[in-house]
């Protein structure tokens, strides 16, 4: 379960940097990069700060063949994924609710205290996303008001509760991916954001 939720984060976020890059306009190699660092970025950090090197992905080649054929995939079939932003929004949603649970997973088989293991799980889930946005000249989605850590903070923290119960640990991973998943999703839908500090008439110099 662990590793097939592995690979279905991989291609959710390959989809969802193809759909950035070619929002961008960006040539075949262009779309190819930026689907590859949003798949791995988060977890390339997550595997370099718990000390597992070579990373993942370098270890083992199917995640670079999942990143391919889901590029390939994208990109041949962008008509069809109707709606660019509904599109991206449901692949990104999908990605940070099974990269924050892998990153959790991770951080409990390297013994960290939960609330690290919470904060491995977030950086897992949301930094491919930050650097995809960086390279497409966006403001990342975690920087802005949206709800979105704030999403994969509370998975994690269902995810150690859920553990307290008599639950198979995979109902365990897919409850609380579900969990980030629907709370990304109702804040966008319902416009739920983060208090904002400033004013809207606020200037600064």
């Amino acid at each position: 379960m662990f590793y097939t939720i592995d690979i279905l984060g991989t291609i959710a976020f390959a989809i969802s940097g193809v759909l950035v890059a070619f929002s961008k306009r960006m040539d075949p190699f262009g779309i190819l990069i930026i689907a590859f660092v949003t798949a791995v970025g988060g977890g390339t950090l997550r595997d370099v700060l718990i000390g597992e090197t070579p990373v993942t992905w370098m270890k083992n080649m199917t995640y670079v063949y999942v990143i391919l054929a889901s590029t390939i995939f994208a990109v041949l079939f962008r008509r069809k994924l109707d709606y660019l932003r509904t599109s991206l929004l449901l692949f990104d949603t999908i990605g940070i609710g099974l990269y924050t649970i892998v990153g959790v997973e991770k951080g409990l088989n390297a013994e960290l205290h939960p609330i690290i293991c919470i904060a491995l799980g977030t950086m897992s889930a949301c930094f491919g996303g930050v650097i995809r946005d960086i390279l497409c000249n966006e403001i990342p989605v975690i920087f802005r008001k949206e709800i979105y850590a704030t999403a994969c903070i509370i998975g994690g923290l269902s995810y150690f509760i859920l553990r307290k119960f008599p639950l198979d640990y995979n109902v365990v991973f897919i409850i609380s991916g579900i969990v980030v998943i629907v709370i990304r999703l109702l804040a966008v839908r319902f416009k739920i954001s983060l208090p904002s500090l400033y004013n809207d008439n606020e200037t600064f110099n």
